[in-house]
This record gives structure tokens, C-alpha cells and sequence, in this order.
């Protein structure tokens, strides 16, 4: 038996835990909050695959799909084995418990989002996030082996040996629920830690997402990729006072149409609103044309009319919308709006990384050199796999985190060894606690404004060496606090987000071209 130290609670790493637990290895789950304080919760809109593996055109169709959503950009072959694997895997979740929604006939209702071309997407109404959670952690409460750990912050990896070219993790020093610093030692470590989109002012992401898995991998010695390729989604709610709420592409799929607040203004509520919209100004798609060039469709015209928002109109579309989301439905009512009678307040919000550790096709994080890190796996938005490209294709994330959490699971099981030897104790006994906590809270707040105004949905030459510099000088800052004082959960969170940032700033910088989701406008 040997034991497995997962780093999340999203679908990556609670797929991943069954799956070692299966083979009877011991699988302790480390989350730095509550369980389902992930971003699988939060996702609402579903699962894209196909699941009758006889359906070749379907199966192409898919990869075409997610190809050309990416800008071409992906990695073909890893979109071939995603896509072809997401009838089995989409069957283990089913098998795990997970309740899809039906029709009348007992048959899977597939929903249809940006970029896709056909009804291919698994969905539980829009909370599908909420209900794969659900199967997962009743399975894993079930498990006798597997041990969850809430509120622990992992930190930084334990390496076997810091000065060998060749990395191998042997476990990870975390703060407990008491900020007290302990060492957990592994046989291997599976980073499922989510993304980033707290580096920004407006997200979709929980509170959670602070880059933490990209930034301590990082340090211990993990090649990244493709952090240029930020995905904003294009709409979320906007109300003054309230967080941005996630409005699942899916109302699109279902006929609801972008407009700006002047187009909305002039509709006489009987032509098609469809043909009105802005967005056809920059596709022929409309309002289902892909995330990336949606979101900038809509940071434009904002720009151009001062507004805050746009509208997302469903109006024409009838009750029957509100019956179809009706956890949307429910949020909306807090501020007195619904689905199927009033326009709904939209912008763009930081959404999903497409980039982050550079992985093998069992997971295995990659060094620069392009060997793996021994004991080291990297799954769910943490990873990039090369399958979304520089554009993720609407619904692909889950797919291809459930079915890199079994390759990883499965090579891990295959492959692995017991680590022996006595670990390292954290270097900050003699440390001081630290006193001041405002400073970093307006560091962070700094932080997600140099992000945001400068290295957003649209970037500039100059906005982003003036970013990297502000972000830098920060850096050195939170790295003298960082060397002289005890761990808190701030200072380890804001940590990791300026050194992502750095990282981000860096790639966008040395990407010379528009693709996808960078768009450096000095290079039109």
C-alpha cells in the first residue's frame, strides 16, 4: 500500500482519490477550505463528449470543435485522446452516481454552447458542477481509505533532494486549521488546485483560486506553459455590490442574444434579437461564437459606451428558460430580475486558465528539460495538457480533468514507489509572526489592478512591461516579509499570486502574435 496525497476537492482530485482508493493505496485529501469550495461546484453549464464511440463523425465533429475553438493551437493528439476517452470516462461518473438530466424517454438531454457545432454536452439543468460534487464526495465519505483534510493550505513541496537536476517529490509542508506548519509526507503528490482568477478584480472562480498549485510547483522546480491564454468569461452578472455570478453559456445555446444597452433601447421586442446583436459585428456566430471572441466583443463595446455592462436578452424565449436554470434563476431574484422576462446585466469576468504545469499524457508534471518530477502530478485546471489550445472550447474542462485524474491515477498505480527517509522540518521556527496584516491587503488589491487594467482581455506593449515591473518590485517586497516572518494564509496566498502574475506577464510579452485569448493590440 502506499499513500497518495491529493492537493484540491474539485472533480480532478476527488476522481483521482477513488480511483487510487480503488486500488487500496491510502489517499489523504488536503483543501484549503471546505470541500466544496471548488470551482467543479461553481461550473454550471456541463460535460462535452460523445458517448456512443461507434459515432465517428460525431467524435471528429468534437475534435474539430475543439481544435478550432483553440485557434489551432491545441495539441491534436491529446484532443484525439481526450475526446475519445470521454464516453468511458463520462460512464465512471455515471457509475459513481452522477444524475444527468433526461428527457421524457429516459434519454441524456444534451445541451449546445459557444463553439460547438451540435447538442453534445452533458448537463444536470445548471448546477452540473454541483451535482458531480455531490456523487464524488458521498463516494469518497464512503471510502475507508481516503482521509480528508479541510481547511490546510499546502505551501510548498518537499523535495528528496534540492540539488539534484532531476526532481522527485516526497511530500509537502501545509498550515493546518490551527496555521500551525506540518509535513506530510507521500509517495506522490497530485496537484488539482484549480486556477487563478483571484488575480483579478472581477471572477467567476471562488475565493480559493490564488494560483497556489502553479506557483509552489514552480519553486520546486516544474516547467509552465501557455500562461498567456487568460479565459474571461463573457457573461457575468453585474451588480453594483454583489460578486460576479457566473450566467452559464448555455442560456446562449438556448437562444439568448448579446445586446448593448442602445440595441436593447431600440428592439421593438417582435423582430429576432438575434440579428441586432453587436456580437454579429465580430462573427458570424453571434452570440454563440467562442469565449474569447465574445469577451472582447464585449469589452469593446463597453469601452465604446461607457457603460458597465451589456444585456443578455431572453425575453423572446419565454417562461420556460427560467424552468431550465433555475439555480440562475433563483440568484437573478435576489435582485429582483428573471430569466424569460427581464434583460440581464452582463461583462466579462476572469474565468479559466488555459495555461499553468506543463504535463505528460499520464499527468506527470514536466521540468524544462522535458523530464518528469518523480512523485509529481498535476491535474484538472492546474495542468496544461495542450487539449484547449489558446481558447478553451465551452465544457471541455471537466472532460479533461476526470480523464487525466484516471491517467495519472492509473500510471501512479502502475508505476509507483514507497518513498523511505526522514523529511525535512519547515526552516520557520525561529521566524517572527507577523504583525501587520493591512499591507498585504492592499498589495493584493494592487496586485489584481495592475492585472486587470494592464494585463486583461486586452493587452498593449506597454501596459505590460509596466505591469511586469509593478509586479516584480511587489514580488521583492512580498519576499522580504516572506523570508522574515511566520506563514499566514495571506502571506502564502499573495505569494504564490505575484509570482504567477510575473510568469503571466512574461509569456504575454514573449507571445508575438494574436491567438486565442492573448490579443496584444501593438500587434494588429
Amino acid at each position: 500500500m502506499a499513500h497518495v496525497l491529493v492537493v484540491g476537492s474539485g472533480i480532478a482530485g476527488l476522481f483521482a482519490a477513488l480511483r487510487c482508493a480503488e486500488a487500496k493505496h491510502q489517499v489523504s485529501i488536503i483543501t484549503k477550505s471546505a470541500p466544496s469550495d471548488s470551482s467543479t461546484n461553481w461550473a454550471q453549464g456541463g460535460i462535452a463528449g460523445i458517448l456512443d464511440k461507434t459515432d465517428d463523425s460525431g467524435l471528429e465533429s468534437h475534435i474539430e470543435d475543439t481544435i478550432s475553438a483553440g485557434a489551432g493551437h491545441c495539441d491534436p493528439r491529446v484532443v484525439r485522446l481526450v475526446c475519445e476517452e470521454a464516453g468511458e470516462r463520462i460512464a465512471d461518473l455515471l457509475n459513481i452516481g452522477v444524475r444527468f438530466e433526461r428527457d421524457s424517454l429516459g434519454k441524456f438531454d444534451m445541451a449546445r454552447e459557444g463553439g460547438h457545432s451540435s447538442s453534445r454536452i452533458l448537463h444536470a439543468k445548471d448546477a452540473t458542477g454541483a451535482e458531480i460534487e455531490r456523487a464524488l464526495m458521498q463516494s469518497v465519505d464512503e471510502s475507508e481509505y481516503i482521509e480528508m483534510f479541510s481547511n490546510h493550505l499546502a505551501v510548498d513541496l518537499v523535495l528528496k533532494d534540492t540539488k539534484s537536476s532531476n526532481k522527485q517529490v516526497v511530500g509537502l509542508w501545509c498550515l493546518d486549521g490551527q496555521s500551525k506548519m506540518i509535513t506530510i509526507a507521500a509517495d506522490a503528490v497530485m496537484i488539482a488546485t484549480g486556477g487563478a482568477g483571484q488575480l483579478y478584480r472581477q471572477t467567476t472562480n471562488p475565493e480559493i483560486s490564488t494560483a497556489d498549485g502553479v506557483a509552489m510547483s514552480l519553486r520546486a522546480g516544474a516547467a509552465i506553459r501557455d500562461m498567456e491564454f487568460v479565459q474571461f468569461h463573457p457573461t457575468a452578472l453585474t451588480m453594483e455590490g454583489d460578486r460576479p455570478f457566473l450566467l452559464t453559456e448555455a442560456i446562449r445555446g438556448q437562444g439568448a442574444v448579446l445586446m448593448t444597452v442602445e440595441e436593447y433601447q431600440n428592439w421593438d421586442g417582435q423582430e429576432d434579437p438575434s440579428n441586432l446583436s453587436f456580437t454579429l459585428r465580430y462573427s458570424e456566430s453571434g452570440s454563440l461564437a467562442t469565449r474569447d471572441i465574445v469577451a472582447r466583443a464585449c469589452d469593446s463595446e463597453l469601452k465604446l459606451s461607457g457603460e458597465q455592462h451589456v444585456l443578455l436578452v431572453t425575453e423572446h424565449l419565454g417562461a420556460e428558460v427560467a424552468n431550465r436554470f433555475p439555480m440562475i434563476n433563483s440568484r437573478l431574484q435576489r435582485h429582483g430580475l428573471s430569466l424569460g422576462t427581464d434583460a440581464i446585466p452582463v461583462s466579462p469576468a476572469a474565468h479559466y486558465f488555459v495555461g499553468g504545469l506543463r504535463v505528460d499524457d499520464d499527468g506527470m508534471v514536466q521540468q524544462e528539460s522535458g523530464s518528469t518530477m518523480k512523485g509529481l502530478y498535476a491535474i484538472g485546471e492546474v495542468a496544461c495538457t495542450g487539449m484547449h489550445g489558446a481558447n478553451r472550447l465551452a465544457s471541455n474542462s471537466l472532460l479533461e480533468a476526470v480523464v487525466y485524474a484516471h491517467r495519472a491515477s492509473n500510471h501512479f498505480i502502475d508505476h509507483f514507489s514507497n518513498n523511505s527517509g526522514e523529511l525535512p522540518t519547515w526552516r520557520g521556527d525561529e521566524m517572527a509572526d507577523l504583525e501587520e496584516h493591512s499591507t498585504l491587503v492592499h498589495d493584493r488589491i494592487a496586485l489584481q489592478s495592475t492585472m486587470s487594467d494592464d494585463v486583461g482581455l486586452v493587452k498593449s506593449n506597454n501596459r505590460l512591461q509596466r505591469a511586469l515591473r509593478r509586479i516584480q518590485l511587489l514580488r521583492a517586497e512580498v519576499e522580504r516579509v516572506w523570508m522574515r516572518c511566520r506563514p499566514s494564509k495571506e502571506l502564502v496566498e499573495l505569494r504564490n499570486m505575484v509570482q504567477v502574475s510575473e510568469q503571466i506577464c512574461i509569456s504575454s510579452i514573449s507571445r508575438k502574435e494574436n491567438i486565442g485569448l492573448h490579443w496584444n493590440k501593438d500587434l494588429i
